[in-house]
């Protein structure tokens, strides 16, 4: 009977070490496979000196200067915003990074249909229009480091569309991302909104249709406010329902959390978040990043300037409530 006993200890002892043993090879897999992949590490992000925040940083004097070099100071995303052609564009902010040995992040951000009327309107007139607008996009970057956002909200919002007009949004978001990755050193992120918005059992499904797999990995927080823990947490479960892919997290203005009420449209309180780094704590993580850029507008609600537009209200309440 001891001896039985003594068995089935050192049977569940064992069982358990080597339960333990493949959790952290498993562990130092996914370590080592992310870490190879990101292309964030030992990059240094561009940083736009001509920026909207730049440009209010020198205009401004005192205090106020200040606060705004905080905002100026710090690699934002670059949106790139409709238009038949957006050649020109991408290849003077890539031609601009590459000068100084930086990284650069673009948002591509054209999908027909855009936002739906709202706040962000636009995008392209039809598919194919689509299509030619990102193989543009493409060959403007070439064979230069760039990390491109794709589409946020495109997934998201996606079952406002009739049945139709979802199968093409897939299509063409398949097409750009197969068509981004040709290039040898252009990371993609398709957008996955955020933690507060869809279930992982809603959006795993939508990320693996529009062709996650062929891209880097995903994005979440993109213009939002939720807390980074929070983030890492939903992008971790996200992650394992769509193949371990990684993910980047938009933290320029979560320092204070999301509003109360879910407000997302230049909710008061709000704070900038962690400055942008590849040190993030989890593997899975590749990069926080500022893809909306803080003191840019959500929206012209309550007497707030267009979406995209400077807000200098807003970008001092957001640097002043700032932890750091």
């Amino acid at each position: 009977m001891r001896r039985l006993t003594l068995l089935m200890v050192l049977g569940t002892f064992f069982g358990y070490s080597d339960a333990s043993a493949q959790r952290t090879q498993a562990k130092k897999k996914v370590e080592a496979m992310t870490k190879n992949a990101n292309p964030f590490n030992g990059a240094r992000l561009f940083v736009d000196t001509n920026s909207l925040a730049a440009r209010a940083a020198r205009q401004a004097g005192g205090e106020e200067q200040k606060l705004l070099q905080k905002i100026a100071s710090q690699p934002q995303a670059f949106w790139i915003v409709g238009g038949e052609d957006p050649s020109a564009q991408v290849r003077e902010i890539v031609d601009a990074a590459e000068k100084e040995g930086r990284l650069v992040v673009l948002v591509a951000y054209n999908i027909p249909l855009r936002d739906f009327g709202e706040y962000s309107a636009g995008g392209a007139n039809t598919k194919q229009g689509y299509k030619t607008w990102i193989r543009k996009f493409a060959d403007a970057i070439g064979k230069r480091r760039a990390v491109v956002t794709l589409e946020p909200d495109a997934l998201t919002q996606l079952e406002r569309l009739p049945e139709q007009k979802q199968r093409d949004r897939m299509e063409m978001l398949n097409y750009a991302i197969t068509t981004l990755k040709t290039n040898p050193s252009t990371a993609v992120y398709a957008d996955a909104g955020h933690s507060g918005w869809k279930s992982v059992q809603e959006i795993a499904p939508r990320l693996r249709a529009a062709g996650v797999a062929k891209a880097d990995g995903f994005s979440l927080n993109v213009s939002n406010f939720r807390a980074t823990n929070e983030l890492l947490a939903y992008g971790k479960r996200l992650s394992a329902a769509v193949g371990n892919k990684p993910f980047v997290l938009d933290v320029g203005r979560n320092g204070n959390g999301p509003a109360a009420n879910g407000e997302w449209c230049n909710p008061p309180g709000r704070a900038l978040g962690t400055p942008p780094t590849a040190k993030t704590g989890e593997p899975l993580c590749h990069a926080f990043l500022w893809i909306k850029p803080p003191g840019e507008s959500d929206g012209n609600r309550d007497g707030a300037p267009r979406a995209g537009e400077w807000y200098q209200k807003y970008a001092l309440e957001l640097a002043r409530n700032a932890k750091w």
